[in-house]
C-alpha cells in the first residue's frame, strides 16, 4: 500500500549533455545535464523520498530512453511518465505498450496552445488508452484550458492531471506582474470529478523570496476548489532553476503556516500515491 508520510515530488526531470548518441531535440532551461544520480541526490539532501521522472518533451521528444535508463538504476526512487504524439496514427497502441512497461505510472500530452485549438482524433486515442489500461495522463495545458476542459467532458473515465496549476510559468526572470492570472478558470476545473491538478513550481510565480509567502492566497483557493487530496505538489525541477534552488522548492511547503501537517502530508506525497496508485520504495 502505498505510504501517505513519504515526500514525493510530482514532476522532475533528469537528462544526458547534448551528444550524438542522444541529441537534444530542442531546449530546456537547466543545467547542461542533470542526470539521474544528480536528481537523486539532490532529493536525499533534502529529505524527498521519490519523484515522478517525466522524461522532457523539450529535449527527447518522444524518445523515454534515458529515463528508462534511470529507473533501472534507481527502480525504487522514481515513477515514470513520458510524452506522447498525437498525430501519431499508432498513438493509442503506443501508450497501451508504454503503460505495460515496468515503472511506468502515467503518460503525457503537450497540449500546445499553437499546436492544439481544438478536439483533435488522435487525443482521445491517448486519453482512451489511459483510461483503458488504468494510468493518469498528465496535460501541459496552460494557455489552452478551454481545450481541456471540453477533453475532460469528452473522456470522464480518464485521470487526467492538470501540469504546473495549469498557469503559464516563467524560465527566467522576471517574474509576471499578475502571474495568475488564469486562476479563475483554473479553479472552474475543478468541477471535473477525473481532473486533479500538480502544485508544481508555484514559487518561481512569486514576487517575493523565500519562502514566497505572496503565492499562498492564490494556492488556497485552488486548494479549497479541488480539495487537497486532489492536490499534487512538485518543483518542476530542472526548469525552475534560474528562479529558486531545488531546497526552496521543498522547504517552502514545509516552512508555511498556511498548511498544517496534515494537509502537508496529503499535498506533499499522500495525494500523489493514490492518484498514480505508485510510493517510492526504500
Amino acid at each position: 500500500m502505498p505510504e501517505s508520510t513519504l515526500t514525493i515530488d510530482c514532476q522532475v526531470h533528469a537528462y544526458e549533455k547534448d551528444s550524438l548518441s542522444r541529441p537534444w531535440q530542442g531546449f530546456l532551461q537547466g543545467p547542461d545535464e542533470v542526470t539521474g544520480d544528480d536528481m537523486v541526490a539532490a532529493m536525499d539532501s533534502v529529505g524527498v523520498d521519490g519523484a515522478i521522472l517525466i522524461s522532457p518533451a523539450s529535449l527527447y521528444a518522444y524518445d523515454a530512453s534515458y529515463a528508462l535508463e534511470v529507473y533501472a538504476k534507481h527502480p525504487g526512487k522514481f515513477g515514470l511518465v513520458r510524452p506522447f504524439n498525437p498525430k501519431s496514427e499508432t498513438v493509442g497502441e503506443e501508450v497501451e505498450e508504454w503503460a505495460a512497461t515496468p515503472g511506468v505510472v502515467g503518460a503525457r500530452i503537450m497540449l500546445r496552445p499553437y499546436e492544439f485549438t481544438e478536439y483533435d482524433p488522435g487525443l482521445s486515442s491517448i486519453l482512451d488508452a489511459g483510461a483503458k489500461a488504468g494510468i493518469p495522463i498528465n496535460i501541459m495545458c496552460s494557455g489552452n484550458l478551454d481545450l481541456f476542459s471540453q477533453l475532460a467532458d469528452k473522456h470522464p473515465n480518464t485521470q487526467m492531471v492538470i501540469d504546473h496549476l495549469g498557469i503559464p510559468q516563467p524560465h527566467l526572470p522576471p517574474v509576471p506582474e499578475n502571474p495568475f492570472a488564469d486562476l479563475d478558470k483554473v479553479i472552474s476545473l475543478a468541477k471535473h470529478d477525473n481532473v486533479v491538478i500538480k502544485i508544481s513550481g508555484a514559487g518561481t510565480l512569486s514576487h517575493e523570496s523565500f519562502p514566497y509567502a505572496d503565492i499562498w492566497e492564490p494556492l488556497s483557493k485552488i486548494f479549497n476548489a479541488f480539495g487537497l487530496d486532489r492536490c499534487l505538489w512538485g518543483t518542476d525541477w530542472t526548469r525552475a532553476v534560474e528562479l529558486l534552488t531545488y531546497k526552496e522548492g521543498v522547504e517552502a511547503f514545509r516552512v508555511t503556516d498556511s498548511l498544517s501537517d496534515s494537509e502537508r502530508e496529503i499535498l506533499m506525497g499522500g495525494s500523489l500515491s493514490k492518484i498514480y496508485k505508485w510510493a517510492p520504495k526504500n
